[in-house]
């Protein structure tokens, strides 16, 4: 989730320490830190940080690897990313599985207003604990490990960089959040559309206070119209990490889901 330069929390695949071995028992499982996010360096030039680049930067992995049929999972900003992806190069995937993506569904999120309150100095242990806790429907799945891992991103000088970028020189609200409207807009539209024919999921917290459950609904109606294989699952006790909180559940609709594809296909 997130995207580079936040001041927010420092997402990275350690997000999904959870899910990874269980998963791994079923398929093969490649987690990849995003452009500027993780141990991922940041864009080279100004003119990329973009959410255009972001997926572009995913794309040129798949190929990079020789990955074909994937099935690629994305969770808030990167349920926009795995869709995008997914409608601009479907030959790649083998389907796309959005999780509680307030990037991609209509209407608007409540993100700034929760955050408004987040303790200080931002991308401390402790504030990014308390974002965790903000986001989540219970704090039993907030680890250290995890919490290791977002200070660590957070010290290293080309997360730092990626922050003066965003938020001091401008870049977050001259060019990342504009061009990011534009796109999601764009999106959208080729969804309705019904450009989306891939075999698509979409996994939902009941309780994200963020992006909201009718958001998900809504975002599902307009994949349903057109995707031959379309479905959602909501899973109740659980906040935006649903797949943090509810990690059994989540591992157990995702096989389900893939086994599924993978049989039709």
């Amino acid at each position: 989730g997130s995207h580079f330069g936040t001041t927010d929390a420092c997402d990275s695949a350690i997000d999904w320490e959870l899910n990874f071995d269980r998963l791994a028992r079923w398929f093969r499982v490649i987690a990849v830190d995003k452009l500027g996010q993780g141990h991922t360096d940041n864009p080279k030039s100004d003119d990329d940080y973009t959410m255009a680049a972001v997926v572009q930067h995913a794309y040129r992995f798949l190929v990079a690897m020789s990955l074909k049929n994937a099935h690629v999972i994305g969770h808030s900003r990167g349920g926009y990313l795995v869709a995008r992806l997914t409608l601009e190069h479907p030959e790649l995937i083998g389907s796309c599985i959005i999780v509680d993506s307030g990037t991609l569904s209509p209407g608007t999120s409540k993100t700034e207003s929760i955050l408004a309150n987040a303790p200080k100095p931002r991308l401390s242990r402790k504030s990014q604990r308390w974002v965790a806790e903000h986001y989540s429907y219970s704090g039993k799945h907030i680890t250290d490990s995890w919490l290791d891992g977002a200070v660590e991103i957070a010290n290293l000088p080309k997360y730092q960089e990626a922050v003066r970028k965003m938020e001091e020189q401008g870049l977050k609200r001259r060019r990342f959040l504009p061009q990011l409207a534009r796109e999601k807009k764009e999106t959208l539209n080729w969804i309705t559309q019904g450009r989306l024919k891939t075999p698509t999921l979409l996994v939902w917290g009941y309780n994200d206070p963020t992006a909201a459950l009718k958001r998900g609904q809504f975002l599902f109606g307009l994949i349903a119209d057109s995707a031959p294989i379309a479905e959602m699952h909501v899973i109740n006790q659980a906040g935006h990490f649903c797949y943090r909180e509810q990690p059994e559940t989540f591992n157990q609709v995702i096989r389900a889901f893939v086994e599924k594809c993978s049989t039709v296909r």
